[in-house]
């Protein structure tokens, strides 16, 4: 895992990763630890293990809903809010209070015990502390304040986690807190707690120079000579999948002619006129989130002020998952049934690095075949696409990498045009696309006929009594009506025959669609599109045929079932006067055929879904 930018952790947490491989851990993994909400959620993989970490950056509760099958405890980071920067002249406000079961822990300390946990009872307050304020000179004066403390609570034991808000820098003695605040001019030191944070930096020197406020991997610098003390450093903990350092200390000011001190890493603030504040009396202020302490500023102006602490960050993990063998990469992986299932919705490499032939279950779906596009002014709606071809099988051998992952784009929206999908490969494996509907009318063809394919099945005819042609793994267009008012049938699905039309008051329906194999029906995935009743994970559905009249449009494949099936569109002319309409597209990376084209207006067809490749093998 690539280590993220440190300039704005609350950014790192909220990034999302694009990953493939073993790496990757996407919304499709089904958990198997414990089920839980509150805080900003997010998974990564450590190892073998995938973690779930969930992110408190203001107070609220962890509550667990379900056990799970990784233990009853939990990981967690607890950082206090930062303390205020003193001003005129004013020490570096210290950072909160670290205390951590993954990482560095704070002030030298140990890591420590995990928290139990359990769904009854289920609710674990978090506090998440917010930064102190920084000292300002101007009337009516303040004081620089010290962090409010954050915790986190199991009522099982009962249980507290509390960490200390940092000490306040200040103008004498430094406040103590979970790490101590930078002294004044004149002042000592401020203390750390055990195991939280470190001291502060002595006050003194030339030019009214100031300590830095302590951090939670070191103590702040002492004022020396003409200089300001930097802030004492954060540590890092990678709790959230990533190292980010938290709880730095905030700098020491001095009056020009010194060096004023800079924030700890971990997001320290900088005191006024320091190297990283050049032109300002102000401390900075603590960067959010990360607990660190304030900067310290200045006696320059009236209005000059230290800087703000920062807020303070509760995390908690667990354990949702594990790799239990690395044995291929590529594609979306997510783990169910004890399977590892490879999801290719784009082409890529399979790559088996088991070192040694892989027995695999499979299912490739090649792109939908689009809807037939209306002719201007030709009398007659468009024909259905047909599904692409949908293979499956198990106990398929596959040898080490590359092995080839191609998947079938679903043919393109047109009209007066008819578009088949192309093909879907995985390794020796291909699933061809589905066939075009018909654009043919009043007895001739203005365009291309209903189109076969070799491999799956095809679009309707329009009025001509002809059905199109179906492959090796695919099912016919039904045959359109023969004569006015020139209803178009529906095009094949993987599970059954377009229906046809009639020249009455029929207009085709799609041919059913197919339901997924058990293995990958996993319900964070969610793989595929609704099928008939209440039914998911449905795919290849043949697209609905259009009207030539007034009549209601053919519905898509699967009776609402199937990939593709209520998504798969039907042509959707208008029921008497008024504008015609386009087919309806088929879904994304399910192989449905697109609907037709409505009567007259030259409408555009429904484009076909895309394909998709599907990998599974024992964990």
């Amino acid at each position: 895992m690539g280590i993220r930018a440190q300039g704005n952790p609350l950014a790192s947490f909220l990034d999302v990763w694009s990953r493939s491989g073993t790496d990757a851990v996407s919304a499709a993994v089904a958990p198997e630890g414990l089920t839980a909400t509150g805080g900003i959620i997010g998974d990564y993989t450590d190892g073998p293990a995938v973690y779930r970490s969930h992110i408190f950056t203001s107070s609220g509760a962890f509550n667990v809903t379900a056990p799970g099958t990784y233990g009853d405890t939990v990981d967690f980071l607890a950082i206090a809010g930062g303390g205020g920067g003193g001003q005129g002249n004013g020490g570096g406000g210290g950072a909160g209070g670290l205390r951590s079961t993954v990482g560095t822990t704070g002030g030298g300390g140990s890591l420590e015990s995990a928290i139990p946990v359990s769904n009854s009872p289920g609710i674990y307050p978090v506090v998440v502390g917010g930064g102190g304020a920084g000292q300002k000179q101007s009337s009516p004066q303040g004081v620089s304040i010290a962090g409010n403390d954050s915790s986190f609570t199991s009522p099982i034991s009962p249980q507290t986690v509390t960490s200390t808000g940092g000490g306040r820098g200040n103008t004498g003695g430094g406040g103590n807190g979970g790490s101590g605040g930078g002294g004044g001019p004149s002042g000592s030191k401020g203390t750390g707690t055990a195991n939280q944070g470190y001291d502060g930096g002595d006050g003194g020197g030339g030019n009214h120079s100031c300590g830095g406020g302590g951090g939670a991997g070191g103590v702040g610098g002492s004022a020396n000579s003409n200089n300001g003390g930097a802030g004492g450093n954060g540590v890092p903990v990678s709790i959230t999948g990533s190292p980010v350092i938290y709880a730095g200390g905030g700098g020491g000011v001095t009056d020009p002619g010194g060096t004023a001190g800079n924030g700890g890493p971990g997001g320290g603030g900088a005191a006024g006129n320091s190297p990283n504040n050049p032109t300002n009396g102000n401390g900075v202020n603590a960067t959010i989130s990360t607990g660190s302490g304030g900067g310290g500023g200045t006696s320059h102006n009236s209005g000059d002020r230290g800087g703000a602490g920062a807020s303070g960050i509760v995390v908690v993990r667990y354990q949702i998952g594990s790799i239990k063998s690395a044995k291929a990469t590529g594609g979306a992986i997510s783990f169910f049934g004890g399977k590892t299932i490879h999801a290719f919705t784009t082409s890529g490499d399979f790559n088996n690095t088991s070192g040694s032939p892989l027995s695999v279950e499979y299912v490739v779906i090649g792109g939908g075949g689009s809807g037939g596009g209306a002719a201007p002014n030709s009398g007659a709606g468009g024909g259905g696409g047909g599904a692409g071809a949908y293979r499956t099988a198990t106990g398929f051998t596959v040898g080490t990498g590359p092995n080839t992952v191609q998947i079938g784009a679903g043919g393109a929206t047109s009209y007066n045009k008819t578009v088949p999908g192309s093909n879907s490969i995985f390794a020796s494996i291909t699933s061809g696309g589905g066939g075009g509907g018909s654009s043919g009318t009043d007895g001739h063809t203005y365009t291309d006929a209903p189109t076969p394919t070799a491999t799956g099945g095809s679009g309707g005819g329009v009025y001509d009594g002809t059905g199109g042609a179906s492959g090796t793994y695919g099912n016919d267009g039904g045959p359109g009506g023969p004569g006015s008012p020139h209803n178009a049938s529906g095009g094949g699905g993987a599970g059954g025959a377009g229906s046809p039309a009639d020249p009455a008051s029929n207009v085709g329906h799609g041919g059913l669609g197919i339901q997924l194999p058990a293995t990958f029906q996993d319900p964070s995935s969610r793989v595929g599109a609704p099928g008939p009743g209440s039914a998911i994970y449905w795919v290849a559905g043949g697209g609905g045929g259009a009207p030539g009249s007034p009549t209601p449009s053919g519905t898509a494949g699967g009776g609402g079932g199937g990939s593709g099936g209520p998504y798969a569109g039907a042509g959707n002319g208008a029921p008497g006067p008024g504008p015609d309409a386009n087919g309806s597209y088929g879904s994304e990376n399910t192989g449905a055929g697109g609907g037709g084209g409505s009567v007259n207006d030259g409408t555009f067809s429904g484009a076909g879904g895309s394909g998709i490749v599907l990998i599974a093998y024992p964990d």
